[in-house]
This record gives C-alpha cells, sequence and structure tokens, in this order.
C-alpha cells in the first residue's frame, strides 16, 4: 500500500418506479449510488440496495416476479400512483359520474363521408 488517502466517497439515493411488460408486476426499489474515482480517472458508480451491492437497474433490470428483462423504468413514486382506483389531474377534483345514461331518442345515424362510406360497405 502507498499510504495515501482515499478521497471521500460521495453518495447519492435515487429511487426508481419499474413494471414489468410482460406480467405486469410493479415495484419500486431505492438505491444509494457511490461515485468512485478509478486509477485511471473515470468516474465508477456502484449501486446498492438495502445494503447489498447490484448491478445498474438502468442497463439491464430483470423482473422480480417473472425474471422478464422487458422492464420499463419510471421516476420514483409511479407505481403507487398507478395502484389509486381513480385518478386526475393534479389541482383538479375529480369529477362526478353521470346519475344515469343519457336518453337516446332513436337510432344514430352515421355522420361524414367516411361513415357513409363505411355504413355502405358494410351494410
Amino acid at each position: 500500500m502507498t499510504g495515501q488517502p482515499h478521497p471521500p466517497v460521495e453518495t447519492v439515493r435515487e429511487a426508481y418506479s419499474f413494471a414489468c411488460l410482460k406480467c405486469a408486476y410493479g415495484w419500486e426499489q431505492a438505491y444509494d449510488i457511490e461515485h468512485h474515482i478509478a486509477k485511471d480517472g473515470r468516474v465508477v458508480f456502484e449501486y446498492h440496495a438495502n445494503g447489498v451491492r447490484v448491478p445498474s437497474p438502468l442497463l439491464k433490470p430483470t423482473c422480480p416476479g417473472c425474471g422478464g428483462h422487458t422492464v420499463r423504468i419510471m421516476r420514483e413514486g409511479r407505481v403507487a400512483v398507478a395502484d389509486q382506483p381513480w385518478q386526475h389531474a393534479p389541482g383538479y377534483p375529480a369529477h362526478a359520474e353521470p346519475a344515469g345514461a343519457p336518453a337516446v331518442s332513436g337510432p344514430v345515424k352515421p355522420r361524414g363521408r367516411w361513415a357513409r362510406f363505411w355504413s355502405r360497405l358494410l351494410g
């Protein structure tokens, strides 16, 4: 050993939401990312999840539900928001459902050129 002191390690905490496009499993994970300087001067990133070193989740994420690699990565909190039954735009109240179905006065005739074309074609 040369006895040179190691430079301090910068650690950043980031969290991501994941959704598997194969089995529809969704999960969130927080990572402690350590930035190290290699001997050749490159910056090396080490990802830690729950205190265990893991590969970068951004390179080839694996679904813990089915083992698939078709995974969408989103910003933190997206899986929790998707679990809510009704969503509306932030800052706007939820819309009330209509009391009943609108009354229909008779058969609705298609309007427009393409509607007439398809109605003649399909009979």
